[in-house]
């Protein structure tokens, strides 16, 4: 049996069948097309052309199609003329995320727009009327009373389309930060190990949740000091340590590489290369580069609720840290008490745990003790140890001499070190007992907080 025409474009079964899974995966596409199936009948049909044009290679026009899709072809003709689309085409053809918000700012879009329309323009109310109750010849005259309104009114479709496209392009750009890693360039590569499913529930988060939104463009900033940080530390390791041989591949020099590449050198290489006497840059090990575990000790007491975006965007830089470099990151949230760690094994956040990340604060007083305890019982893990902690705070509070006579046993014992982020006017006294360095800031936007990213 045939299958029914739904389509104003030369789509396809697997077309149709992937748009469908996007409907199953996405919440707002769902209420979308819920919302537009009740102004007319063929909307949802409509937003499957809408995700077609964007995402096909070509997509094109069909010249005839059934009456009841009329409308459709009439609002695809308009979109697909609008001088940004081809722009914006560029942004969402053949992938999947950006198709999808797409989508789903264009549906919002060509919705509210025939909706605003409808209740300005009698005939066309009356039109879209008669075609939800299945009336004789009402897709004629819907579609004869939406060409008049298209050109009275196209103009302003077209401003609220160029709006959507944006908002879509930033959608995309706030998941990038929030999922992207610490190197630059590394966000689309970071977001195809994340299911679709994850990063849609996460862009849809991200659009109606202003404090995420923030954290996502603070994370975004971060991570580009954060890399510039690491780029430097190793640079400065090389240059500080010189050359020595060996066969470690990654820490071979330039001269070698080209050695294997010519027919000439190579077996001579290989012969140096398997007896260990290739020439390699020498970094001194994993511990000159700091790749132990990371454990952040976070305030989010009361205080801290001025730069809580801030801090969150600074926690997942340096998460990003950890995931580039497959390094365990704890993460303890602390004010007057100390929250259960949270553990990601090489830096590996899930989209829920990232928006839970976002959305604790405790609020309350200040207390130090409870935090370090929280991250001693985790450096007593065997995959803790040497650790580099990294404790975050506003406020001062006293740790007992009983409590760090035994935090500096664990510390000569398990090797790890302290960097405190000393945030405002308080003295350095509660931190100075249990910090192997102290860094004082009167925000994160400081520059010398980010000190914290060449661990």
């Amino acid at each position: 049996m045939k299958e029914p025409m739904n389509s104003v474009l030369n789509t396809d079964s697997y077309d149709r069948r992937r748009f469908g899974q996007l409907l199953e995966m996405s919440e707002k596409l769902k209420k979308v097309g819920v919302e537009g199936n009740e102004v007319f009948p063929s909307f949802q049909p409509l937003m499957g052309d809408l995700w077609a044009g964007l995402f096909k290679m070509k997509p094109e026009l069909l010249e005839q199609v059934p009456d009841e899709l009329g409308i459709n072809r009439q609002l695809m003709e308009k979109v697909m003329a609008d001088k940004g689309y081809q722009e914006f085409r560029e942004f969402t053809r053949l992938d999947d995320l950006a198709a999808a918000l797409g989508t789903t700012k264009y549906s919002e879009t060509v919705l509210g727009w025939v909706k605003e329309q409808a209740q300005r323009d009698q005939e066309l109310a009356e039109a879209l009327q008669n075609l939800m109750c299945g009336e004789q010849g009402a897709s004629q005259q819907a579609a004869e009373a939406l060409t008049a309104v298209l050109n009275q009114q196209g103009n302003s479709l077209s401003k609220m389309l160029s709006q959507a496209a944006q908002e879509a392009v930033d959608a995309k750009e706030n998941v990038k930060s929030l999922l992207g890693g610490v190197k630059a360039s590394s966000g689309d590569s970071e977001l195809r190990k994340v299911p679709l499913k994850d990063q849609l529930l996460l862009a849809e988060r991200l659009s109606h949740d202003k404090k995420l939104k923030e954290i996502a463009k603070w994370a975004g900033r971060m991570k580009i000091v954060a890399n510039r940080k690491q780029r430097s530390k190793h640079k400065d390791a090389i240059d500080l340590n010189g050359i020595k041989q060996g066969n470690a591949v990654e820490q071979l020099l330039p001269i070698e590489i080209g050695s294997y590449a010519s027919p000439i050198t190579k077996m001579d290489f290989l012969r140096r290369y398997v007896e260990g006497q290739t020439l390699q840059y020498d970094t001194k090990g994993p511990e000159h580069l700091g790749k132990g575990p990371i454990i952040l000790c976070l305030d989010q007491s009361g205080s801290m609720s001025g730069q809580d975006t801030m801090s969150k965007g600074f926690a997942l830089a340096l998460m990003s840290i950890a995931r580039k470099q497959r390094r365990d990151f704890a993460w303890i949230p602390f004010s007057s008490h100390a929250a259960d760690p949270l553990i990601y094994e090489r830096g590996k956040i899930e989209v829920q745990d990232m928006i839970q990340l976002a959305t604790i604060f405790f609020g309350g007083g200040t207390s130090f003790e409870p935090p370090l305890r929280a991250a001693s019982q985790i450096i007593q893990q065997s995959r803790f140890n040497q650790a580099d902690i990294v404790f975050v705070t506003d406020g001062e509070s006293h740790v007992s001499e009983r409590f760090l006579q035994s935090w500096n046993e664990l510390k000569s014992k398990k090797g790890f070190s302290v960097l405190s982020l000393l945030l405002g006017r308080e003295s350095i006294q509660g931190v100075e007992g249990f910090s192997d360095r102290i860094v004082r800031a009167s925000t994160f936007e400081d520059e010398s907080v980010y000190q914290a990213f060449e661990i």
